[in-house]
């Protein structure tokens, strides 16, 4: 455990020479199209599940307790503290479970993609009867339809989960947000490799969506918990000190895969506690993220990492995907959501305006260096100010410029030598970016951006 805690400063030293040693440029994106899965949008739980998974976010109100009636909880938008609360014209709980908070996307080069809703209402003590899923999804950029071509819901009926899970005593032993916090995904061949955020852990899936392994998170040889893992114990004295390094809610929001599969590259949301220098790990005095190495072969960590260098310590990154064996798209956000006239006046926020807009929501282009190294950014766009020309954004276009400003921007991936494909988490129903008391939907935008991805 001492390792764990004096986790390296040596390795953040070894980063410092390659930080900032170009500055990042901006690159234009154009709207090509857009495409929506509205907000509403549910699917029913499997025939074979308890009863109880039925109807979800019974638990979402406040101190968790049991809420039976239909909508009785009011969704309000939880983009940032300093906001007043603002509905969402949404509640819970629901019938059903929502198809909501896309939350890590792969393009299968086929018009299609695979995406993961998250772990359902924000938290694993409201999310016990929130189910986790996959999805193959079909957006028409022309029609600005999103079609469900199929959904896998997670399972354990192996018993390949260390822990009890929620839905221990029954046979089909199905998955929910109280067993874990799903943000990233990488199909493969036989099956997913999926990045979550409570252990954090790496989880290995079959194509039927049950679990084969689950890993657990190493860094610099010792083990990586976050206050989620189930072996942190609360202390038994007010003044005694639980044991984990990364932050709550910071895990693998993104998880890129080699090029050749032979890799994965869980990036942690947040930075990793440095107890030794008593902060969070810096590289040329900005905080930074840890870009880990799995070999999908054996499953255990290669021991070698990177550095992703925020702009801001409150930023946070959404997801990670490769463009080629040296390089990536990142995207990295602020907490804010909401912009324009909709802007609440300073120092004055109301339930019918933006608090805490957002400012900085931008996709990078990042280069590896050596192992121990941080990344370098080389490119970036905005995607607050997005071309729209053509005028052919079924929302979000003002005169002539299209805007993602979400909260949660939580899904890129690389369509082909020119385009992208960027979607937002609608934590559903709890963010309103596209008007101060409107439920945002999930979207999926495709932008022609060859700057980004050819130096």
């Amino acid at each position: 455990m001492r390792a764990l805690l004096a986790l390296s400063l040596s390795a953040s030293l070894l980063a410092l020479t390659a930080a900032g040693a170009r500055a990042a440029e901006r690159v234009e994106a154009t709207l090509v199209g857009q495409a929506i899965l509205p907000a509403d949008t549910v699917v029913a739980a499997p025939a074979d599940a308890p009863a109880d998974l039925r109807v979800s976010g019974k638990f979402a109100g406040p101190g968790n307790a049991r809420t039976e009636t239909l909508g009785a909880i009011a969704g309000t938008s939880f983009a940032h503290p300093s906001s007043a609360p603002r509905p969402t014209g949404y509640a819970l709980p629901i019938e059903g479970q929502p198809l909501q908070g896309l939350s890590g996307i792969s393009s299968m080069g086929d018009g299609t993609y695979w995406a993961l809703s998250d772990n359902g209402f924000g938290s694993k003590a409201n999310s016990p009867d929130a189910m986790l899923m996959l999805h193959h999804l079909r957006p028409d950029f022309e029609t600005g339809a999103i079609e469900v071509v199929e959904t896998v819901f997670l399972a354990d009926p192996n018993r390949a989960v260390p822990f009890r899970i929620a839905n221990e005593a029954t046979e089909s032993r199905y998955l929910t947000g109280s067993d874990f916090d799903i943000e990233s995904i990488q199909p493969v061949a036989d099956g997913f490799w999926i990045g979550d955020e409570f252990g954090p852990y790496v989880l290995k899936l079959d194509r039927s969506g049950a679990v084969e392994q689950v890993i657990e998170t190493e860094i610099d040889g010792a083990v990586a918990r976050s206050p989620d893992h189930p072996n942190v114990l609360v202390p038994a004295t007010p003044d005694g000190a639980a044991q984990f390094v990364v932050r709550r809610s910071r895990g693998y929001e993104g998880m890129a895969i080699a090029p050749d599969g032979s890799v994965l590259y869980p990036l942690l949301e947040g930075p990793v506690w440095d107890a030794e220098a008593n902060a969070w790990e810096q590289v040329d005095g900005r905080t930074a993220l840890r870009i880990l190495e799995l070999s999908t072969r054996t499953g255990e960590w290669t021991g070698r990492s990177w550095f992703y260098p925020l702009e801001d310590a409150s930023h946070a990154i959404g997801d990670f995907n490769m463009i080629d064996a040296d390089s990536a798209l990142v995207i990295e956000r602020d907490g804010g959501e909401g912009t324009g006239p909709d802007i609440c006046p300073e120092g004055a926020p109301h339930a019918d305006c933006y608090g805490t807009p957002a400012r900085f929501k931008r996709v990078y282009r990042i280069d590896f260096g050596a192992p121990g190294e941080a990344v370098e950014k080389v490119a970036w766009i905005d995607l607050l100010d997005i071309a729209d020309p053509e005028g052919v954004a079924l929302q979000g276009t003002v005169e002539g410029v299209f805007g993602f400003p979400f909260v949660t921007i939580e899904d890129v991936d690389v369509v082909d030598a020119e385009h992208i494909v960027v979607g937002n988490d609608n934590n559903f129903p709890y963010s309103a970016a596209r008007g101060p008391q409107v439920q945002d939907d999930n979207e999926l935008v495709l932008l022609h951006a060859p700057g980004l991805l050819v130096e």
